[in-house]
Formats: C-alpha cells, sequence, structure tokens
C-alpha cells in the first residue's frame, strides 16, 4: 500500500493533468480533510514532491481563505524559472540535488530523456572524478553551463548572467 505522501502525490499530480491551463488551485483544508491528516503533511508533500528542480512551482497562502496553487512549468515559464535555478544551484550542487532538479526539468518536459541522461553522465562523481568539496564546485559549474547552452535559444540570451 501506498504512503500517504504517495497518495497526495499521486492524487496532486492527477488532478493538475485534468486542467487546461496547468495550473491547480485547491483549499489546504480541504486536501487534509480528504485525506484524513494535518495540514503539515500536505505541505511536506509539496515542499519534497512538488519542488521547481521537478518541475512545478507552488505557491501558497495559510490562514482560514488559504489555498494552493500547484503550476506545472512549460518551457517559456521553466526558462524564466531558471534564474532561480541558477541561484539554487549555487557555488556547489551534489550529484543527489542535481539528480532531482535533471528529472525534474526532464518530467516537465523542458529537457528531453536524452539531455537528461547526458546531464547526469557528465555530472556523475565518477565522471568528474576530483575530491570533496570541489566535485560538488566543477558539478555547479558544468550544470550552469550545460543549461545556459540548453536553454540560451529559448530564453533569448536572457538566462545568461542567472547561471554563470
Amino acid at each position: 500500500m501506498a504512503s500517504l505522501a504517495d497518495r497526495i502525490e499521486r492524487y496532486l499530480r492527477e488532478q493538475l493533468a485534468r486542467t487546461e491551463t496547468g495550473v491547480l488551485e485547491v483549499q489546504r483544508a480541504d486536501l487534509s480533510a480528504m485525506f484524513n491528516c494535518v495540514p503539515s503533511q500536505i505541505n511536506y508533500v509539496l515542499a519534497t514532491r512538488f519542488t521547481i528542480e521537478r518541475g512545478y512551482l507552488v505557491e501558497s497562502r495559510r490562514g482560514g481563505g488559504g489555498f494552493i496553487r500547484l503550476m506545472r512549468l512549460t518551457c517559456p515559464f521553466a526558462c524564466n524559472a531558471l534564474d532561480r535555478l541558477g541561484q539554487r544551484i549555487g557555488e556547489r550542487v551534489s550529484q543527489e540535488q542535481a539528480g532531482h532538479l535533471v528529472r525534474g526539468l526532464e518530467e516537465s518536459g523542458v529537457v528531453s530523456r536524452r539531455e537528461a541522461d547526458l546531464i547526469l553522465a557528465a555530472t556523475h562523481r565518477q565522471a568528474i572524478g576530483v575530491p570533496l568539496p570541489l566535485r560538488d564546485a566543477v558539478r555547479a559549474r558544468l550544470l550552469k553551463a550545460m543549461l545556459l547552452s540548453l536553454f540560451r535559444h529559448e530564453a533569448g540570451g536572457g538566462v545568461g548572467d542567472a547561471l554563470r
């Protein structure tokens, strides 16, 4: 049987897939009641399963009229979000973090499976072959350079500064 977090994630993905706009707005209290859980469990799922690295943007407002707006990133939107990705990658990135980011971009259709596989192969610890913490710094630079190259055309050059 799937965990509660898995069930919540599956439900939100299914609901999002049914929207025409790629935007889902739901009430946190309604989700909590539906899954018979506390609101913090909903927050946990959103924070860990619907990240920008995985191709999602989450907006949330708490309180009585609070809502959750979940958006699946499309390429034009994701290209604008690369500014944030560049900041999030920062000066160092672990192999696990890079994997989540790249697979999220693949899942959202921003990069192809082949592109994702190439990026992951080039940023793998064995390919880099230097000790930590230098390895994570090299991985961050490689990841930024590859994303810059992939998105230069779609972004019209506007993303370059953020990823450098």
